[in-house]
Parts: C-alpha cells; structure tokens; sequence
C-alpha cells in the first residue's frame, strides 16, 4: 500500500479522498432524503388511575414498538429523541372490577398524533392494549428482615437486627390477599460489621401485590463482648425422698459473654448450675445453665457432666 501512495503521488492521493468525502457526503445526502420505512418505540404514561385500583398480573405495557415510513432524515429524529405517549385511563375505567381496553383505532390514532406530519405509521406492536382491573383490597402484615449479619471478630449484636416499622399495609385482590401474612426485605449480606448500620433496604416483590411503600430502614447494632468468669455451685434437683446425693466435683466454672459496656452488670446471682437427678443415668449428670440478665448473650460451662452418689 505504502508503495501504491508512493507511486501516485501526494496530489492523487488528496484529490481521491476529496472525491471519496464527496461521495460519502451525496450518498448521505440522497439517504436523508430517500423514503423508507424503520422501527422506534413509543413508551407510554398512564394517568387517571386512582390508588384503590389495581391492575391485572398481565399489567399494562410500558411500551408500543412502531413501524413507520418517512425520509430518513425524519426517522432519524426518531431515534435521538424517542417518542413519548401518555394515555389517560379515566375513559376505560368503569366500575369496581372490569377490563381496561384500548383498541387498536384508538391506539393508532394516539400514536399518530405524536408523529411528525409526513410519517406514515405502518404497524404497532401490540396492535391494542388490554388489561384486567379491579378495585384492591387493604391489609395489614408483619414485616421481617431477611438477611445475614457476619460481625468483624471480637463483636456481636446489641439485638437483633431492627426495622423501622415491624408492619406494613398491602394492597391486591381478595384472593391474593388472602394467603400473605408476612412480607420480608430482600435478601441482604453484611460482612465485617463492627460499627452501627443504619440502611435502606427494599421489601422482596410478591407478584400481585402493592406495598404502601418499596423500602425500610434496617437498623444494627454491634459492640464489642468481653466475657466474665464464676465458680458457682451445682444446685440438684428431682433427688428422691429420703436420699441425698454427692457430686464430684460439687462446682462448676462458669463462662458467660457480654457487651463491655455492661461488664459491670452481670454477677454471679444472675447464673444457675442444675443438675437433674435421672434413675437412668448411674453414671453422671449433665450440668445445666440458666440465667435471666438480659446482658448475658451466652454461656459455657466446664465440666459439662459430674459423677454422683446417691444415699440414702
């Protein structure tokens, strides 16, 4: 090719691009003016629906695809600014329950009037627009959060993780009403939480179904834990009349896990070691905890299982 340039000359070689810009520029030219057919969407608005109705699980379509013939050039407006049609419903809503219906005169009417004046509308797709209405029922559910907290190690939660509203108001037909009771949030995943969380989190879709709002605020609390040590007695219980019981060892150790700021608050009252006393056991006893401060997140307890004489 190098060879070829050099050969013609740099005067040739302007006067063939000159002449190759001037074709392009004429056949451009003759493409803007030539008539043609192309297809372009129409997204349609609808207005004049109220709150209370509902729409059909088939739905209304957000879009109408066209064919229309024009000269290029208009239909290339076509594409840089697509159209836009907005369908007020008021005319086909009749009535608690029924069929919204556009037929496709009324429908190619509406579509012509937003083309320019030299287009010819050849198609659209769908050719008419249908969808069932009804009027919706009202209910009140529980709302749930649905979700994995992974903390950073050496946290844990202060509570479990809280929305900012435990119900919400759903909006649908009798029917699909009927069998809901719960609606949750989207699934989410947190990792490394070591810090409070305050989100906005969106409620999983149910099909049929409205919700008086698509989001909640999902709260997390996390603190750092520490834990607490105590040597406490093992209280027996169930021990027949007439008999005491030894253990071996008669005390346990007992582990229990709190936020740090309420160190202060658990002691060792607020912890039970239980054994209960089973003639099918002759060999050991399980130890139990029991605690009511509502600080102690968890517990341990070691050893887990004592030996025992029992006498009489």
């Amino acid at each position: 090719m190098r060879k070829l340039f050099g050969h013609i000359g740099g005067a040739n070689i302007f006067m063939f691009l000159l002449f190759l810009f001037l074709a392009s520029l004429m056949w451009y030219g003759h493409a803007m003016q030539s008539v043609r057919n192309t297809r372009v969407p129409v997204y349609i608005q609808y207005t004049g629906k109220t709150g209370t109705i509902g729409l059909g699980e088939e739905g209304l379509p957000d879009k109408v695809m066209i064919e229309v013939r024009d000269a290029g050039a208009r239909l290339n407006s076509y594409h840089r600014d697509p159209l836009s049609l907005t369908i007020d419903l008021r005319s086909y809503i009749h009535g608690d329950k029924g069929t919204i219906h556009i037929p496709s005169d009324a429908l190619r009417r509406s579509i012509s009037g937003i083309l320019q004046g030299t287009s010819k509308l050849i198609e659209a797709t769908p050719e008419e627009i249908s969808c069932s209405y009804f009027t919706e029922q009202e209910k009140s559910v529980s709302l749930v959060f649905d979700g994995d907290v992974h903390l950073a190690n050496g946290y844990q939660l202060v509570r479990e993780p809280r929305l900012d509203k435990t119900q919400i108001r759903i909006y649908g037909s009798e029917n699909s009403l009927r069998a809901i009771e719960t609606v949750y949030t989207e699934h989410t995943e947190l990792t490394d939480i070591c810090d409070t969380v305050m989100m906005r989190i969106a409620l999983a879709p149910v099909k049929g179904i409205r919700f008086e709002q698509d989001s909640v605020s999902v709260f997390i609390v996390p603190e750092q834990f520490t834990e607490k040590k105590f040597v406490l007695p093992i209280e027996v219980s169930n021990v027949p009349e007439g008999y005491r019981i030894h253990l071996f060892p008669q005390e346990v150790e007992v582990s229990v896990r709190m936020g740090m700021t309420h160190f202060a608050q658990v002691k060792a009252t607020d912890i039970k070691a239980q054994c209960t006393y089973s003639p099918e056991r002759t060999d050991k006893l399980d130890v139990d905890l029991s605690f009511t401060n509502p600080y102690i997140t968890s517990a341990w307890v070691y050893p887990g299982t004592v030996e025992y004489l029992l006498e009489q």
